[in-house]
């Protein structure tokens, strides 16, 4: 590697350089998860395993998501966010509008949505349509974040081609000296959040010899829900 950091041709991995991905294996926990054993909702389930993340196996952010959205051609993306909020109306992520996945979710509403909590052997995978929050919502929240962070959601323009490093700090910078530490940041009427209303949430629990157990709920008419059980 040059020392400006530019990977050359001699740089190039050569086989036996890296662990074979084919042989890593690990074998999961063999606590199951039953149908009797759940929730009356998926909310109320997630919860249970949220806080199980959280508080019990202190896993790093939780509450990081993996948000896959499609534009109106069918061409995926996927990033990872931090949820912000989750009750029965459904799961909330805060963006810049502006951000390719917002401009996906313009063009089509249809999100999934996946919690991986690997050291637990555990996910689960929120399939739903995503709205925008309300903008009392959005506001309420953004005045809960830090002060740099507010700036931040001003100072960069979300998913945007931009020269250089050094451009985005300087936008940084002039807003650092516009709102100092203490006096009220404006809400961008760029940002704000998505309600993830779901239409089905899978629990998936790691067991012994990838038997794995899938529990999915899915959303009746009536409002109530279905559970079925997925093959691993």
């Amino acid at each position: 590697m040059r020392q400006d950091g530019r990977v050359t041709q001699g740089d190039a991995v050569s086989p036996g350089s890296f662990p074979d991905p084919a042989a890593m294996r690990k074998q999961y926990r063999a606590e199951g998860l039953s149908e009797a054993g759940l929730a009356a909702t998926p909310v109320e389930q997630f919860a249970r395993w949220f806080k199980d993340a959280a508080v019990e196996a202190h896993l790093f952010e939780p509450n990081a998501v993996v948000v896959a959205t499609a534009d109106a051609e069918g061409r995926p993306s996927s990033r990872t966010v931090l949820l912000k909020h989750f009750d029965e109306q459904g799961f909330v992520f805060y963006t810049n509008y502006d951000s390719r996945k917002a401009r996906d979710l313009a063009e089509n509403p249809y999100v999934s949505l996946l919690f991986p909590w690997h050291p637990m052997a555990r996910q689960v995978v929120v399939r739903g349509v995503a709205r925008r929050t309300g903008r009392d919502e959005t506001a309420a929240y953004f005045r809960t974040r830090p002060h740099g962070s507010q700036l931040g959601a001003w100072a960069s323009a979300q998913s945007s081609v931009i020269a250089t490093r050094a451009d985005l700090e300087a936008s940084y910078a002039e807003l650092a000296a516009r709102y100092p530490e203490g006096e009220q940041v404006p809400v961008p009427p760029h940002w704000g959040g998505f309600r993830v209303a779901p239409q089905s949430v899978e629990f998936w629990q790691g067991r012994l010899n990838r038997l794995h157990d899938r529990l999915r709920y899915v959303a009746e008419p009536d409002g109530s829900w279905r559970v079925e059980r997925l093959s691993p």
